[in-house]
């Protein structure tokens, strides 16, 4: 009730403004933000960028929110605006889960797949010494490995370590440490197996059975309204975080209390355009591939907005340098403590400062008021920054640097001094009587500051990658039934990543042992040994010879020949080949045959020739030399194996469009990935981010691990080798 007075009261008080219609405004959004007050030289005609600048005036100030606050007052009407969601306990965090890092549920750091256990407490701890820790978590289980086969966004979850009841424990855990839990929706995933309710339902359902806090609308501008009313019936209320904004807001943003920004960064900071219509509603700034991160940092602290601290971005790791990550640790500190005022009706951007390229935004509360600090200028400030009405009690903290401000007063105003580092932070808090939290914050700010950020290092480093070794079996004299020998040859290795994102840059795809980093394309000059390898990925029937001799079963053992029925094939599958089998069960095979997996050179020089075609076959597509795809939501059997028409010059068959198959592992800190070749017959239909086919012989796919239950897969089999004499 109190809230809605204060719309009220800002609606009321629009009036008595400039009089400028909304819909006219002079600062008309840009995308998710609102640019700032004229600058006075700019208007006068100064072409020079950035030349001549004069700091902002208290009337520039007043001017701009006389305008914005009639265009809030207007958008909100327009918007059918209700904030009843703000208000509930139930999501009373989403308003303080100022740092989110979007997790994959592969890295090594969450997950132990040599223990099998998830390993919250080691991920929590890294975070924590690398920059402060972090409020909530986006766990991501989907893309980029989602459609390899038809198991859909819901099937993903279920088949996490552990399923149900081991998703759950890991929310708990993440629970006790004061941790929310999000999870991503994909309305996109429309092509692989239908769930057979609405996607919201289902949604609803899942995180309640998991005890999840809230869900990422994955591509959505607006998760629709009836994710939150399906939330409401199985009684589990949920944080809604569309991943963007849209430029004109409509109601949803009474039920989206969180989103991402995707922002411009001009010289001059621009205003969040959602937290400007509703000053309770977070923004997590999201700059994934920017190795700098300093303007997203500015950017969110001035508005007294989140972070999407996001490093492993599918696999590929993009790490906070030193001089952010210490930023991003001071700023955490300064929000965690100053929480209820960051959410303030009472919010004004573009506070005026002294010096130009400094500029602050003003929050008041309860008779307080924090200035939250940027400077832009590549050069530090330091002398009278703040000019502030002098008024007797009244005492100034710089928070930042943890001290106390003794204000220069002249007349009715008084001059505030402190330093602000070239391209930095400050954070003053004006009180009558300091708190307890803010003593403590002022405690922890002065340790800190006694190092600049400037020392710390800006320098990026790239995550090196390791290929797992496969040892050499005992060289055969000739090759042995069912394998065809491949002859030594100086080979030209082409290949690339079939990675839908990241672009060129280093840390995509894979390290090859001649190079020095992760990088899409490869390309080298190499000698190929003498092999023999099978002539068609390994059957069902094959495989269960295997099972009776060994008596093999994994200690994961979840979707193992998912499926068998009764521990044999289907009838009719014998000639088919074996698939739902983990890189783990594949190695198990080979080494009881006495073979090996392929390196994936040696797989692509088997089913090249020496030649470089593209395709088995030759250099033209021919889609008669390949299984017929299936486009459906639930798929069919795989081909049976041994089609000459789609033979390697070698004799070797099934190549392509029949299953993917396991080749090489690469592991770094954080990820492991499986490098797949051949594509297969299943393509999902609906949307471009399922996992990409590769049945060009210059294509390769990178299969994130995360545990033999997760990892197996209906398209994923394997063929072997043996070393020659």
């Amino acid at each position: 009730m109190m809230r809605r007075t204060w719309i009220a009261a800002v609606c009321a008080a629009a009036f008595c403004g400039v009089g400028v219609v909304a819909q006219d405004t002079a600062y008309a959004p840009q995308g998710e933000q609102i640019p700032g007050p004229k600058n006075p030289s700019a208007a006068e005609g100064h072409c020079c960028a950035r030349g001549g600048e004069a700091p902002l005036t208290g009337a520039d100030q007043r001017a701009w929110l006389d305008d914005m606050r009639q265009f809030r007052h207007e958008r909100l009407i327009r918007a059918g605006y209700k904030d009843d969601e703000y208000g509930r306990r139930e999501l009373d965090w989403t308003k303080r889960a100022f740092i989110q890092p979007q997790v994959m549920i592969e890295d090594r750091y969450l997950y132990d797949p040599s223990t099998r256990q998830y390993t919250v407490k080691r991920y929590l701890e890294d975070l924590e010494h690398r920059y402060g820790g972090i409020d909530a978590v986006l766990l991501w289980h989907t893309y980029p490995n989602i459609g390899i086969d038809s198991r859909n966004q819901y099937d993903r979850l279920r088949d996490m370590p552990g399923g149900i009841e081991g998703a759950r424990a890991m929310i708990a855990e993440f629970h006790r440490y004061g941790v929310r839990v999000l999870f991503p929706v994909m309305l996109w995933d429309q092509g692989t197996r239908d769930e057979g309710v609405p996607n919201a339902q289902a949604t609803a359902r899942l995180m309640a059975e998991i005890g999840a806090d809230g869900v990422n609308g994955d591509t959505l501008a607006e998760l629709p309204l009836s994710f939150r009313d399906a939330a409401e019936r199985v009684g589990h209320p949920l944080g809604f975080e569309p991943e963007g904004a849209p430029e004109t807001p409509g109601e949803a943003l009474g039920w989206n209390t969180m989103s991402w920004g995707y922002w411009k960064y001009p010289f001059e900071p621009m205003v969040s355009l959602y937290k400007w219509l509703e000053p309770r509603h977070l923004v997590n700034v999201c700059d994934r591939w920017a190795r700098d991160k300093t303007d997203d940092l500015q950017a969110a602290f001035f508005n007294g907005v989140g972070y999407e601290s996001w490093e492993n971005i599918w696999g590929i790791w993009n790490q906070i340098d030193d001089r952010d990550a210490e930023a991003l640790r001071r700023i955490s500190l300064i929000e965690r403590a100053m929480a209820p005022m960051l959410v303030s009706a009472d919010w004004e951007p573009y506070a005026p400062m002294l010096q130009y390229g400094a500029f602050a935004s003003r929050f008041l509360l309860n008779g307080e008021t924090l200035w939250t600090i940027v400077n832009r200028n590549e050069f530090s400030l330091d002398g009278g920054e703040m000019e502030v009405r002098a008024e007797s009690g009244m005492r100034y903290y710089d928070l930042w640097n943890g001290a106390e401000l003794q204000p220069e007063t002249q007349g009715g105003t008084a001059v505030l001094r402190f330093a602000l580092e070239a391209h930095g932070f400050g954070a003053v808090l004006a009180t009558r009587t300091l708190s307890g939290r803010a003593s403590r914050l002022l405690a922890q700010m002065r340790a800190l500051s006694v190092r600049p950020l400037a020392s710390y290092s800006k320098q990026w480093h790239v995550l090196t990658q390791k290929l797992v070794a496969i040892e050499p079996t005992s060289a055969k004299a000739s090759a042995p039934p069912g394998m065809v020998a491949i002859p030594a040859a100086d080979y030209l290795f082409r290949v690339s990543g079939i990675e839908i994102e990241g672009g060129n840059d280093t840390g995509v795809d894979v390290q090859y042992p001649w190079e020095d980093s992760p990088r899409r394309q490869h390309l080298h000059a190499m000698h190929a040994q003498r092999f023999a390898m099978d002539r068609h990925p390994v059957t069902n029937a094959e495989f269960a010879r295997f099972l009776a001799a060994s008596h093999y079963r994994p200690a994961d053992d979840h979707n193992f020949l998912r499926d068998w029925r009764g521990g044999e094939p289907p009838a009719g599958w014998e000639n088919k080949p074996v698939t739902w089998v983990s890189l783990e069960d594949a190695r198990a095979y080979a080494k009881w045959a006495g073979k090996r997996l392929p390196h994936e050179w040696e797989w692509q020089y088997a089913a090249q020739g020496g030649d470089g075609r593209a395709y088995p076959w030759g250099n033209e597509w021919d889609a008669t030399r390949v299984p017929a795809p299936d486009k459906g939501r639930t798929m069919r059997a795989p081909a049976d194996v041994g089609s000459e028409r789609g033979a390697s010059p070698f004799g070797i068959t099934d190549l392509a469009g029949q299953v993917w198959q396991w080749t090489d592992e690469y592991t770094d800190e954080h990820t492991r990935a499986a490098v797949l070749r051949g594509g297969s017959y299943y393509q999902p239909q609906s949307s471009k981010w399922y996992f990409p086919q590769a049945y060009r012989l210059d294509e390769h796919g990178k299969y994130l691990l995360l545990s033999p239950g997760m990892d197996r897969s209906a398209t994923i089999g394997f063929r072997c080798a043996v070393d020659l004499q």
